[in-house]
C-alpha cells in the first residue's frame, strides 16, 4: 500500500491517543463517513500502534461483519503496512494475529459479528481494547458483548462505519451521545483520502443515486424513504423489443404460489444485459394456483430453446428447484438473497446502464413505480427494509444482479452457489 501522506482527520485518528491533552478526554474514537475515505486504514494502523505502545501480553479484538471480511478489509492491508516495524505471526486456525517487537508481545483476535448469535463467540475473553470495523452492520448484542470484555485498565474502543439509517441504534446511542460517552467523533469524506485521484472520485460519484449517494458518497445518516429505485426511468432504462444479438442467456425467478410468480429472461448484448421478456402470474388475482410442473412448463416457453447458462431461483423455492433439476434440462443456481446488498448493487447496475429492459416487460415497469421503502419499520427498528408489496419482479431482478453480475467485478462481489 502506497500512502502519500495523511489528511488532517487521518492524522488525528493516528495520534489522538498519544496526545495527553486529547487522550485524557476520550475513552473511544468513532470515524464515520463516505466510502473510500481512508477510515479503516488510519484507524487499524493507529489501533495497533496504540496497543503496542501501551500494553504487553494483552488480548485485543479486531471485529468485522465476518472473519473473512475482517481479514480482507482490515488485516491484509494492515499487515502490509506494519511488517517492517513488527514481527508478525498469523495463526489462521485460531483467528489470531500475534505482534511482537523486542520483548513486547500482544495478541489480536479476529471476530465476526454478523448476527445475534455472534455474541457467544466473544464471551469469556478479557480484552485491553477492541476495534469494530463497519460497526453499523453488526447487531447491538455483539457490539455490547465486545465492549463488555474490555476490563483491562486503560482499555479503549475504536469504531468505524459508513452511515446507515438515522434511527440505527449505533447512531442514536453512540454518535448522538458522543460527548456524553467521551467519544472523539470524526466525520470523513473522500477528500480525506489523499491517495484518491479526482478521476477515481468522479467514478464513485457516478455509482450511486438517492439515499445511497447521500450515505456512501456524502457520508450522511439519512432515511431510506420513497422509491427504492428512483434512478429508473423509461427514457433511460427501456429499449425497444428489437431483434439483437445476445451472447449469453440467464433466467431469474422469484417463486410464488398465491403471491405472484415472476421470471425474467436475460440476454447479454455487448456490455449490457437486457431483460428480453418476462413471465408474470398472480395466483391470487387469477384465483387459480399453478403447480410446480405448470410453472416449469411456463419456464420452458419463456426460454424457447435458447441456450440458457443457468436458471437462478429464489433459494427458498426448494420444491420448484427440485422439479427443474428432475427434468435435467437446465442448470439451476440458488440466488444470492442478501436483500440490502442486492438492492444497492441493482441500483448501481441501473445507474450505470449495465442492465436495460425491453419495452414488453410491463409488469416490471409497474413494480418499479411502486416499490418503496417501509418507513414505519425503519423508524421502529432503525433497519432499512422494502415494503413487501409490488416486489416480485424486483426480487427476481435483484437475484440476477447479485448472482450473475456481481461475479464480474461489480460492487458486492458474490460467487455463484449451486
Amino acid at each position: 500500500m502506497k500512502i502519500k501522506s495523511f489528511s488532517d482527520k487521518q492524522a488525528k485518528v493516528m495520534t489522538w491517543w498519544a496526545n495527553e491533552a486529547i487522550s485524557k478526554k476520550y475513552n473511544a474514537v468513532i470515524a464515520d463517513g463516505s466510502i473510500r475515505s481512508g477510515k479503516t486504514m488510519s484507524m487499524s494502523l493507529s489501533f495497533v500502534l496504540w496497543a503496542m505502545t501501551n500494553f504487553d501480553g494483552c488480548n485485543f479484538a479486531v471485529c468485522g461483519k465476518t472473519v473473512g471480511s475482517c481479514r480482507r478489509n482490515v488485516i491484509k492491508p494492515l499487515l502490509d503496512m506494519i511488517r517492517k516495524r513488527y514481527v508478525i505471526y498469523d495463526k489462521r486456525s485460531e483467528n489470531l494475529i500475534v505482534i511482537q517487537k523486542g520483548e513486547r508481545c500482544n495478541y489480536f483476535y479476529l471476530f465476526g459479528g454478523k448476527d445475534e448469535s455472534s455474541q457467544d463467540l466473544i464471551q469469556g475473553i478479557t480484552l485491553a481494547g477492541v476495534m469494530l470495523d463497519e460497526v453499523a452492520l453488526m447487531p447491538r448484542s455483539f457490539v455490547e458483548q465486545a465492549l463488555g470484555r474490555c476490563s483491562v485498565t486503560g482499555s479503549r474502543f475504536w469504531f468505524n462505519c459508513n452511515p446507515d439509517n438515522p434511527y440505527h441504534w449505533f447512531y442514536q446511542e453512540w454518535i448522538q451521545k458522543a460527548d456524553e460517552k467521551k467519544v472523539l467523533y470524526l466525520h470523513f469524506t473522500m477528500d480525506d483520502n489523499l491517495t484518491l485521484s479526482e478521476e477515481v472520485k468522479s467514478r464513485y460519484y457516478s455509482l450511486y443515486t438517492g439515499n445511497f449517494f447521500e450515505r456512501y458518497i456524502l457520508g450522511r445518516w439519512v432515511s431510506a424513504d420513497g422509491l427504492i429505485y428512483p434512478m429508473f426511468s423509461k427514457e433511460k432504462c427501456v429499449a425497444p423489443t428489437d431483434e439483437r444479438h445476445y451472447s449469453q442467456y440467464y433466467v431469474s425467478i422469484d417463486y410464488g404460489t398465491l403471491n405472484p410468480f415472476s421470471a425474467g429472461l436475460w440476454g447479454k448484448s455487448g456490455n449490457i444485459w437486457y431483460r428480453i421478456r418476462e413471465y408474470y402470474y398472480d395466483g391470487r388475482n387469477n384465483r387459480i394456483q399453478k403447480t410446480d410442473e405448470e410453472y416449469y412448463n411456463e419456464l420452458v416457453k419463456l426460454i424457447d430453446r435458447l441456450p440458457i447458462t443457468a436458471v437462478i431461483v429464489d433459494p427458498s423455492a426448494a420444491s420448484f428447484i427440485t422439479v427443474i433439476r428432475k427434468h435435467g434440462r437446465y442448470t439451476v443456481y440458488k440466488a444470492d438473497n442478501a436483500v440490502l446488498d442486492g438492492i444497492r448493487l441493482t441500483a448501481t447496475c441501473i445507474q450505470q446502464g449495465l442492465i436495460m429492459f425491453n419495452d414488453c416487460c410491463t409488469n416490471t415497469f409497474a413494480e418499479f413505480a411502486s416499490y418503496v421503502w417501509d418507513t414505519q419499520h425503519s423508524q421502529k427498528t432503525g433497519e432499512d427494509k422494502p415494503l413487501k408489496e409490488h416486489d416480485h419482479a424486483m426480487d427476481d431482478i435483484r437475484y440476477f444482479c447479485s448472482t450473475v453480475l456481481a461475479k464480474n467485478g461489480l460492487p458486492g462481489v458474490v460467487k455463484l452457489r449451486r
